[in-house]
């Protein structure tokens, strides 16, 4: 959670300047816990599953917002 603070602060200047973040669902990945490999790979099946979820929800979000 090292970043969290800051990604806090993004949140906040983004509602300043009007901007439309995706919010949710929210994906936090601690890559010490054992869900990657030595190269990176994502071996974590629950965190795999937020990835989807948010990724769909970007879909939506895009379709949403579309121009």
């Amino acid at each position: 959670m090292g970043t969290s603070r800051a990604q806090y602060h993004l949140r906040q200047v983004c509602v300043y300047l009007d901007l439309h973040p995706l919010n949710k669902p929210e994906v936090f990945a601690n890559a010490f816990a054992g869900g990657f490999t030595a190269d990176g790979d994502l071996t974590d099946e629950r965190i795999a599953g937020l990835i989807t979820e948010q990724m769909q929800a970007l879909a939506n979000w895009t379709l949403k917002h579309k121009a």
